[in-house]
């Protein structure tokens, strides 16, 4: 999308053409850019940056539908709201039905039609989201049964040819982050064993995959997804030199989970002015990350409690020896006793705004993960 703006950009500078109808377009380029998680470096963070800007004064008629839709009116879109709520919903159209009902969304020129397209596509990814659920679940009993998670094997491929096959990508990115081994999910479609794979940091995927390309009919993606097909009959032997490449090539710390911390923070320190100039670093991506802080030896106040449908987040307000804040652990239930005891812990966390537009701001800490303080 990045490149057929900047084609288009040239056209018209070639040409005589004003720019000012194509800079108009930008909000569909800083969703691209956001959605397909590439690098936010260079020109593609100037293009998203005003692209975001563009999506929160006057974003194009699609767009604006699905921000309603997924509860974003009136509040500041980030970078995180494109990944998480936006994008999410216009792959939906294509992984239930057809891509081309997120393209008529994305080019409708009246309002009706745009907010009747987007609830259709919203409900496209709750199926999706029902779907994904189901699959992951089917998939874990399957590799549970196998021992996988004190396997010695560094890989998982993993066969179903009833699965759906827009999930298989979803999927296999939850067994990489269960895991932490690149992961292969295939179903059948067409006739041949079609998949999708997802690595972990630092491993090149694409390598491992093109290594067993006298298997595959067709394969393409990068180094940490990638796209393949077969006939039925490879599968077995595909696993076998798959797990034979990623034994060979990995590294014993690209298969444990890694958090880099960028400082450590007390509460007191998270100011009005700090988080102003950690603003001044958006929009947030690949290649320019969102710094990681921890804080240690920090307590529950008392107030802690698990909230979501299932009971498996954790909303509670943390102090430690200077101030305390707001935090939200998401999937980290398992660790609720411990909070709730008052013993001290240490986080590793994000710090997020959540803006609506013409107020102020709140801040609260996103948690990547929790361990016992154990000094």
């Amino acid at each position: 999308c990045g490149v057929g703006y900047k084609l288009m950009q040239a056209f018209s500078i070639s040409n005589g053409i004003a720019t000012a109808e194509l800079e108009s377009m930008l909000d569909l380029v800083a969703v691209s850019i956001a959605a397909d998680i590439v690098p936010m470096i260079d020109e593609n963070r100037t293009m998203a940056y005003m692209g975001l800007k563009r999506l929160n004064s006057n974003p194009n008629l699609g767009l604006r539908a699905i921000i309603r839709t997924c509860g974003l009116g009136g509040k500041e879109i980030s970078i995180s709201d494109v990944v998480f709520k936006i994008g999410p919903r216009i792959n939906a159209s294509g992984r239930m039905q057809s891509g081309s009902e997120a393209v008529e969304l994305l080019v409708a020129r009246d309002a009706k039609e745009a907010a009747r397209k987007s609830i259709e596509i919203d409900q496209y990814n709750k199926d999706r989201k029902e779907l994904d659920k189901r699959i992951t679940e089917e998939a874990n009993t399957i590799l549970e049964g196998r021992g996988e998670m004190h396997s010695p094997k560094k890989s998982i491929v993993i066969y179903n040819k009833d699965w759906h096959k827009g999930i298989i990508g979803i999927v296999a990115s939850r067994l990489t982050e269960l895991y932490y081994k690149p992961s292969v999910v295939l179903t059948l479609s067409n006739g041949l064993a079609t998949g999708s794979s997802r690595s972990v940091q630092g491993f090149d995927i694409y390598k491992a995959v093109e290594s067993t390309r006298d298997l595959l009919e067709n394969f393409g993606g990068h180094a940490y997804a990638v796209g393949l097909s077969m006939k039925e009959e490879n599968i077995a032997e595909f696993t076998r030199r798959f797990e034979e490449y990623v034994s060979a090539n990995i590294l014993p710390e690209q298969l444990t989970p890694q958090i880099d911390i960028d400082a450590f923070l007390t509460f007191s320190e998270i100011t009005p002015e700090f988080v102003s100039t950690l603003r001044l670093f958006n929009p947030f991506g690949p290649g320019n990350r969102k710094p990681t802080f921890c804080t240690r030896r920090v307590k529950d106040f008392g107030t802690s409690k698990l909230v979501g449908r299932n009971l498996e987040h954790i909303k509670l307000e943390l102090v430690d020896d200077t101030s305390g804040r707001v935090v939200i652990a998401f999937n980290m239930a398992s660790y609720f006793d411990h909070i709730h005891s008052g013993r001290p812990f240490n986080i590793c966390y994000t710090i997020e705004e959540n803006k609506h537009q013409n107020a102020s701001s709140t801040l609260q800490l996103l948690v990547k993960q929790i361990r016992a303080d154990l000094e």
